[in-house]
């Protein structure tokens, strides 16, 4: 039987294609919460982890994204655990180039021997033969980037992912990128509040390339009681947080959000944000509020 977008609001945030050729609904989910503290280790409760996972999937999310750096690999394994054998639709994206040495401690390491094992590691935690997409999580300074991507374009011709991505990244090092292997996506920081990478998102836009926006539920000053979102979400009857993830989708046909939660209730909280439909006027008042 069919299942209707009210069943499935993920739905309801429409489609976009990575790579021309993986399509998945545009309101995702991160992956990276259902971690231990400072996403080490463990989460307090892996029975709500997997709970969250598969209720992403029920409410129409086809869009996962993950790290090898998230526990390391524990937000892997627990996708893994919840969700596999995969839907036919289910898109999983990973990364490889940040190396942990304890809670929040993040360094970028991009050697390409060390970019094919966590390649070869993830496509293990996750139970894949093929990665969707697989970015890099960082660009390592101290390593020339031909490098790092070139060995990423060996994965590809291998047959071991399908599409690159990069994460933090400026307009002239996407082109960069691109200089030396097809890219597929951005992974950026970008919200309501922090549009920083605006130019950034205008190069993926004029590209045809994903925009996946990290932190994309921020609202800062913006919710204040008798602030820009105060009204609206007063209008709507919805919260901050859904009218940030509606802004974002409405903002971009690029715009990928995958706002990450280790709760049922957020998680639903999040998705249904994509039945949410500003007006002009509003859509207006909240860009030119931030």
């Amino acid at each position: 039987m069919a299942t209707n977008i009210s069943e499935q609001p993920a739905k309801a945030s429409g489609t976009y294609r990575i790579g021309g050729d993986v399509t998945v609904n545009r309101l995702g989910y991160g992956a990276m919460q259902i971690t231990g503290p400072g996403v080490w280790g463990d989460p307090k409760d892996p029975a709500e982890a997997v709970r969250v996972l598969r209720r992403a999937v029920e409410l129409g999310v086809t869009f996962i994204d993950t790290a090898d750096s998230y526990g390391p690999f524990v937000s892997e394994m627990l996708i893994r655990e919840a969700l596999h054998p995969y839907a036919d639709d289910l898109v999983i994206a990973t990364k490889a180039g940040l190396t942990r040495s304890g809670p929040g401690d993040w360094r970028p390491v991009g050697r390409p021997e060390y970019l094919r094992q966590q390649c070869e590691l993830s496509l293990r935690h996750l139970g894949l033969d093929t990665i969707p997409l697989y970015q890099l999580h960082r660009i390592d300074s101290k390593v020339p980037l031909a490098d790092q991507l070139g060995e990423l374009a060996l994965l590809r011709q291998e047959g071991k992912i399908r599409h690159i991505g990069v994460s933090e990244v400026s307009v002239a090092q996407i082109e960069e990128s691109r200089a030396i292997t097809t890219i597929a996506s951005v992974q950026n920081l970008y919200n309501l509040a922090n549009r920083s990478a605006e130019d950034v998102l205008e190069y993926c836009e004029r590209n045809d390339l994903a925009f996946i926006p990290w932190f994309p539920i921020a609202t800062g000053e913006l919710a204040r009681p008798g602030g820009p979102l105060d009204a609206i979400s007063t209008a709507h009857g919805a919260s901050p947080a859904q009218l940030a993830l509606a802004w974002l989708l409405r903002r971009s046909p690029v715009m990928l959000p995958i706002p990450g939660t280790s709760s049922v209730a957020h998680l639903e909280e999040n998705v249904d944000a994509a039945d949410v439909r500003l007006t002009d006027d509003e859509f207006e008042s909240l860009a030119k509020a931030s």
